[in-house]
């Protein structure tokens, strides 16, 4: 945090200029700090408490320049933050952390890696659940298709007893199919999203 200014020439000059008036009724304390801070080496630093005595002199003795006059080219002085230094046993303890969390990583991006299986020709076994898969996906295809067909079939004949119109028979059919072919839909990807969530 700041607690001392950089102070510019244009400080200097005017410090200066009140410092060897004979005139100027300096208290002997703040003349010895204002000539301390103009010996110093750049870069030169006046202190915040050094500043507000300037300040309260010159607003008492009706000074023609301000103190925010004086420090018109000055600038904050920040010090450097020194880091105190790491702890050896913190930091061999963040490592060993560090170690574990990234095999713990590894482990669970390689879990479903199984090194044999990493053939590429493949076994008669992986070919039998290739023909399983499929023959599954033709079999609910198929069963998704007949549960349509005979919703529609069914619709039609019972309509007969609601309409004598054959248009109004074959659109309440259609509705009753489109119906149930939205519910196979909705149940089949229900169940192939459970099915891959288990992958």
């Amino acid at each position: 945090m700041a607690s001392a200014f950089v102070v510019g020439d244009k400080f200097r000059g005017k410090v200066k200029g009140l410092l060897e008036n004979a005139n100027s009724s300096l208290p002997e304390r703040l003349k010895e700090e204002l000539e301390e801070t103009l010996g110093k080496a750049e870069p030169t630093t006046l202190s915040f408490s050094t500043a507000r005595k300037l300040k309260k002199y010159l607003q008492e003795n009706g000074h023609p320049f301000y103190l925010h006059e004086l420090l018109e080219d000055s600038s904050l002085h920040l010090p450097e933050v020194v880091k105190p230094p790491r702890n050896p046993e913190l930091v061999a303890r963040l490592e060993k952390i560090k170690a574990k969390l990234a095999n713990e990583e590894y482990n669970r991006i390689t879990r479903n890696v199984n090194a044999q299986e990493l053939n590429r020709s493949g076994t008669l076994a992986d070919i039998g659940l290739q023909v399983r898969s499929a023959k599954a996906v033709v079999v609910t295809v198929f069963n998704f298709l007949v549960t349509v067909v005979a919703t529609f079939a069914c619709s039609y004949m019972g309509s007969q007893y609601l309409f004598t119109d054959t248009t109004a028979r074959v659109i309440s059919a259609v509705i009753a199919a489109s119906v149930v072919g939205l519910a196979e839909l909705y149940v089949l990807v229900r169940t192939m999203e459970g099915e891959l969530g288990e992958l």
